[in-house]
Formats: structure tokens, C-alpha cells, sequence
């Protein structure tokens, strides 16, 4: 086995099993494509190189089979490389990858055009039913030629999926590679929540003291935001709602922040609507102080009064009768009998579908750890344990639903 392949799946087995063949175009992000079939590596897929002559000037084929334990396809050969990959026969890729994608072979896909090697391979698979994603990378000049537009409109229209560029500095920028892996992860994973709209609340809230002080917890926002991600990668259309979060938020979900715990109260009831599930994985405040202008002096003893504040758990089922609820509870140095019977009679009492259970008092898993210990718990007092990575648990709580 080549010494590449050591990091497949290392990530996330969402793409075990399958074939990508990744086009790379003679664009200077074409310096982003090993990184970015490494990527699609770690989460489990078998990645084949194929390089326009103008790519070979930038980046060398070599580094590409570095990259991916397969030699790259610079032409075409008695092999017939175009069929081997792209055929229709049980054998072909999975899924075809152009990044980055140049208006060159945008518009020659387009318009039927298999006058290079990479153009046939495309023509090819675009024939044989096989999806593909583009990652363009362009001058703005470029991308605004409504030659490229009506091109890309074209090929839009034959179900052909574009990875929206980054504008910047004068230049259609292509998307990073995480982008582009989720929305691969997202055509070729489990499509069990397509056509759904989910809601998800991750982060801790902050209650202000005054300018400057407030008081909240050590939620790092981690289990809500791989909650959303495999949400997404399941085909549904998310909502993220955040409160403060220590982990990057993903590129591929839309996301809109919440300060306080009445912020995200009023952004939760504002968006319910026509949603089919919500998980609330946010830690929002329980009590928030009286806030005063200004910074309060730190020359004398403070006293602080704290008021409950609204519960969004509670507020849920009489803005929605329809959606299935998903609720975490946060509870400390408990034994689990215990730890059980308060989220059971949470779930119950907030009419929800399922109840995440965990006692951050535990070393090493809840707050701010990749891991986490929980209880998945349904209103019939059924409960599964699993302790793992919170991916895994997110990927738990959606197959339980």
C-alpha cells in the first residue's frame, strides 16, 4: 500500500468505499489540490489525479501521486483512461471533482468540447450520469463575463453542482477545501435528512455585568457544531444559532449569532417555523445579572443579584407541534440512575423526541474536549451509552432519530 493512503479515514468514514477522480486545472489554486485530495482522503475516499497540461506547469504530477498513492492522468493511452474512470460500467468514480476549475473548461464542458485529455475524462463522465462538483478560480473579469455566467447556468441546469468562489482582492477565489470536501461528503453520504430543515443551537451565551464583565460557562460550542455539519452532509438544510464558540464554525452551514440567552431565545422562535427538527445543544445562561452602563469600579466588593431567565427548551412545542425536538442536558458529578431520572423528566416535560445526557464533572470528556460521555435518551425511558468523539455522537443522535 502506498505510504498516502495511511491517512484514509482518519477524519470520518463518510466517503469509505468511494471513488473520486479530482481535475485539476492550470489555475495557480491548482497549489491547494494535494491538500485538498488529502482531504477527501481523511474521510475515507479513494482519490484519482487527472491534470491538464497547463496544471503540470504549476504543480508536478508527481506531487499529485504523492498525494494520493494513484499516478496522475496527464493523457490519454491505450488505457483508455477516459472510459476506465468515467464508463458507464460498475467500475467508474463515484463522483468527478474540478478545482481548481478554470472558464476555459467550464465553458468547453459546456459546449461538448473534449479536445484535452481532462475535457474528455468530463465529457466523459458528464455522459455517464456521473455528478460532479466545480470549484472555479477565475478573475473577476472573468467570472463577470456573461459568456461564463450563461455557461455556468448551463451546466447548472445538467445538475452540475459549483462551489461558490471567494471574491476578494479582485479575483474569484477558489472555495477552501472544506467547503468543498462537505458538499462531496454531502452528495455521496446518507441522504436520510434531504429535503430537511434543521435547526441547531450550539455555544454558551453571555450575561452582562456591565461594559465590559459578564458571566457565562466553558462551553466550547464542539457537539452542536458537528451536530450541524452532519446535518448538512445528510442532505438537510441547516441553521446554526451560536452563542460564544472556541471551534471554527463550518463554511458550509449558514450560521447567525446570539449574545445573550434572550438573543438566542428570540432568534430560536423567530426561525422555528417550517422547521423539521431542532436540537438544542447551546449551554445558555439560566441567570443573568441587572446590567449596568459602563465599567463598574473594581475598588469595592461587588454584590450581584441573579434573575432566572426564560428557558428555550420550555418556549419550543407552543411555537411548533411538528418539528421532532432534540434536547442536551449538562449536569455534574451525578451517578447515572440519577443523571437518567432528572433528563427523562426534562424530556418529558418539554414533550421532546430525545434528551443528551452528560455529567460534565467527568475528566476528559464534555466541556471543551473532542469527547464526550452521554446518554441518549427517548421518551419511553430507553437509553443508549456511548462514549467517543463528538462527531460520533452526532452521527449517534441522527441514526437514533
Amino acid at each position: 500500500m502506498h505510504s498516502s493512503k495511511n491517512i484514509t479515514g482518519s477524519k470520518g468514514r463518510e466517503l469509505e468505499g468511494k471513488r473520486i477522480a479530482l481535475c485539476v486545472c492550470g489555475s495557480v489554486a491548482a497549489v491547494k489540490s494535494p491538500e485538498l485530495a488529502r482531504e477527501l482522503m481523511r474521510h475515507g475516499a479513494e482519490v484519482v489525479p487527472v491534470m491538464s497540461y497547463a496544471a503540470t506547469g504549476i504543480i508536478r504530477p508527481e506531487l499529485m501521486h504523492w498525494a494520493t498513492g494513484n499516478a496522475a492522468v496527464t493523457k490519454l493511452t491505450g488505457d483508455v483512461e477516459h472510459l476506465r474512470l468515467c464508463g458507464k460500467h460498475g467500475g467508474k468514480v463515484d463522483l468527478v471533482i474540478v478545482a481548481p476549475a478554470t472558464a476555459n473548461i467550464i465553458g468547453k464542458l459546456a459546449s461538448g468540447i473534449d479536445d484535452s485529455p481532462l475535457a474528455t475524462i468530463l465529457t466523459t463522465a458528464l455522459g455517464s450520469s456521473i455528478p460532479i462538483i466545480i470549484a472555479p478560480a477565475m478573475h473577476l473579469s472573468i467570472s463577470d463575463n456573461p459568456v461564463v455566467r450563461d455557461n455556468i447556468k448551463r451546466l447548472n441546469a445538467l445538475g452540475v453542482e459549483f462551489v461558490e468562489p471567494a471574491v476578494s482582492e479582485g479575483k474569484a477565489k477558489m472555495a477552501d477545501i472544506n467547503t468543498i470536501a462537505a458538499l462531496a461528503m454531502r452528495m455521496l453520504y446518507k441522504n436520510d435528512l434531504k429535503g430537511k430543515k434543521v435547526l441547531v443551537t450550539t455555544g454558551a451565551t453571555r450575561e452582562y455585568i456591565d461594559d465590559m464583565r459578564f458571566i457565562s460557562n466553558p462551553s466550547s460550542g464542539r457537539m452542536g457544531v458537528e451536530l450541524a455539519k452532519e446535518a448538512y452532509l445528510r442532505g438537510a438544510d441547516v441553521l446554526l444559532l451560536y452563542g460564544h464558540v472556541d471551534v471554527e464554525l463550518p463554511s458550509c452551514v449558514r450560521s447567525r449569532h446570539a449574545e445573550t440567552t434572550e438573543d438566542m431565545h428570540k432568534a430560536v422562535i423567530a426561525d422555528i417555523r417550517g422547521k423539521d427538527i431542532v436540537v438544542l445543544a447551546a449551554a445558555p445562561a439560566d441567570f443573568a445579572p441587572e446590567r449596568k452602563k459602563g465599567k463598574i469600579s473594581s475598588d469595592a466588593t461587588l454584590q450581584l443579584t441573579l434573575h432566572p431567565v426564560p428557558k428555550i427548551s420550555d418556549a419550543i412545542k407552543k411555537f411548533t407541534k411538528s418539528a421532532k425536538l432534540i434536547l442536551f442536558k449538562a449536569e455534574s458529578h451525578l451517578k447515572e440512575s440519577e443523571l437518567k431520572r432528572i433528563a427523562l423528566r426534562k424530556l418529558r416535560a418539554c414533550d421532546a423526541d430525545m434528551i443528551v445526557a452528560n455529567d460534565v464533572g467527568k475528566r476528559g470528556v464534555g466541556f471543551v474536549s473532542e469527547l464526550n460521555e452521554v446518554l441518549l435518551i427517548k421518551p419511553d425511558g430507553s437509553v443508549k451509552k456511548m462514549r467517543g468523539k463528538k462527531s460520533e455522537i452526532a452521527k449517534l443522535v441522527f441514526d437514533s432519530l
